[in-house]
């Protein structure tokens, strides 16, 4: 289905190149023999005109065609489906945002060039140009926001504390990195809703990043057992657990004891999985062949409160030493 998929958006990318060049070419031709249709002075002027300003918009869709199959050519080396992406995840994490300048670069360029082809827009911009300090003091203070947002995009580019894939929590929200922008990121959260942030957010603010130098990850489970209980015989099972369960990655199985209180043990069951989702998946399995284990062969070890009455009660009291 993926490689479907693939096929589809590269082919539908080639037929875009094909169809931008072709209007490429008939353009050309029609500004070359357009003095042979039309007599007119003026009617060939507008026409010649027309036609220079859809030659800049057919050579803005060929550069963007170009820019956006040679970023689907260069991370077809860059699989993100593999286990151990991390260096995939740069690359793309990269390349789409170099790709979002490289076009913001062209339809600008592009917008500008359309403009200039107008007489009237041309004598503007010199007058503007003369005073370009000033526009710009304005430009810049009116667009402050706007242009943060894009220069916090460059950075995440640059720096990548965040890159496509990345497992993080963000506004206590767990998800996935799933595209970055100039001026947002959008976080796939795990039921299936999108969490959209601006660029800035991952610059100005803290958030966790689970998958920032690799994708495996520790997690733990917690049982409360009673005092009785012997510690070992965890050990033996959860080991058990564990390696039967498929989901383990063969690093960290560990049991420890990480408090007590005057009613219960408090177990830790520490474990290691290739990624965020397989962990949570093991996690949830211990967690439920741990409390089956506990009900079958120790269901006198769950944490219990003792009460002693009676006689029980006045033997415990007059056993105690004295107090001087």
């Amino acid at each position: 289905m993926k490689l479907l998929k693939e096929k589809t958006i590269r082919t539908r990318m080639v037929r875009r190149a094909v169809a931008s060049s072709i209007l490429m070419v008939g353009l050309i031709a029609l500004k070359v023999y357009i003095p042979l249709i039309i007599s007119d002075n003026e009617l060939l002027e507008n026409a010649s005109h027309f036609i220079i300003v859809l030659l800049i918009i057919s050579g803005v869709w060929i550069a963007i065609n170009a820019t956006s199959i040679t970023r689907a050519i260069a991370l077809s080396n860059f699989d993100l489906s593999q286990k151990n992406n991390l260096h995939a995840r740069k690359m793309h994490t990269q390349l789409r945002i170099i790709e979002r300048i490289v076009i913001f670069i062209i339809v600008f360029i592009a917008l500008a060039s359309v403009l200039l082809t107008f007489d009237s827009i041309r004598k503007i911009g010199i007058s503007l140009f003369a005073s370009a300090g000033v526009a710009g003091l304005v430009l810049g203070l009116a667009a402050q926001r706007v242009i943060g947002s894009m220069l916090a995009g460059i950075q995440l580019a640059i720096t990548q504390p965040i890159r496509i894939d990345d497992v993080v929590i963000v506004e206590n929200e767990w998800g996935w990195i799933e595209e970055i922008t100039l001026t947002y990121v959008v976080i796939k959260i795990w039921d299936k809703r999108r969490l959209v942030v601006p660029s800035t957010y991952f610059i100005e603010k803290p958030f966790q990043n689970w998958t920032r130098t690799s994708s495996r990850i520790l997690g733990t489970v917690f049982i409360y057992t009673d005092y009785s209980m012997p510690i070992e015989a965890l050990r033996n099972i959860f080991k058990r657990i564990v390696e039967q369960s498929g989901l383990w990655d063969g690093e960290v199985a560990n049991v420890q004891v990480t408090n007590s209180t005057n009613h219960s043990l408090e177990v830790r069951f520490l474990m290691s999985a290739i990624d965020s989702p397989t962990l949570w998946d093991l996690r949830v399995y211990a967690r439920e062949r741990l409390v089956e284990y506990m009900q079958k062969n120790h269901p006198d070890k769950l944490p219990r409160a003792r009460v002693i009455i009676g006689s029980e009660a006045e033997n415990s009291g007059n056993n105690r030493p004295d107090l001087l």
